[in-house]
């Protein structure tokens, strides 16, 4: 990371970050956090913008395999780390993984807006315990809001996939 100071305006940085597999390069004002790094300036846009504040998980993005706000941490803070966005989950060249057909086929979500960050969020918990059941996914879920499915569609695909991943599958 190195940084450029110019008179009077906001010290910038060059920051670089491997995101969805792919080492990225890009300079930001040392204020600027990780989503609106992603969106404004790796164009990288599936990732959405909700409270601003940690509170509703729209942002959650993956760094290091772990789900974190991208509302909360500035994008300096990624430098040399792997960060994980909802684009990686469905490139554009491959197949859409099996979590994201599995809330379409599960009616899990609906707007749509919530979807990036819950998707991501279950990600990390499919990944991480493949045993989970019911009360890990809504207790994973407690940090990531949807008004409009309520939350039911949403654990049942997160429990097709794990299901579908102790098969044999690639679950998420």
């Amino acid at each position: 990371m190195t940084g450029d100071q110019d008179g009077g305006a906001a010290q910038r940085f060059d920051v670089t970050m491997t995101v969805n597999g792919i080492e990225r390069t890009a300079s930001c004002e040392g204020r600027r956090n990780l989503v609106d790094f992603l969106r404004h300036d790796l164009h990288l846009t599936g990732s959405h913008v909700g409270c601003e504040h940690g509170v509703c998980g729209a942002c959650t993005v993956l760094v290091d395999d772990h789900a974190v706000r991208g509302c909360l941490m500035l994008a300096v803070q990624a430098e040399g780390r792997r960060v994980e966005t909802i684009e990686g989950l469905s490139p554009e060249d491959g197949p859409l993984s099996d979590l994201p057909r599995l809330f379409a086929e599960q009616y899990a979500l609906q707007c749509g807006f919530c979807t990036p960050g819950i998707l991501m969020t279950l990600r990390e918990v499919i990944r991480d315990t493949p045993d989970a059941g019911e009360t890990e996914l809504r207790e994973a879920l407690s940090g990531n809001l949807c008004r409009c499915t309520g939350y039911q569609n949403i654990v049942d695909a997160a429990l097709a996939a794990l299901a579908l991943m102790r098969d044999g599958g690639e679950g998420a």
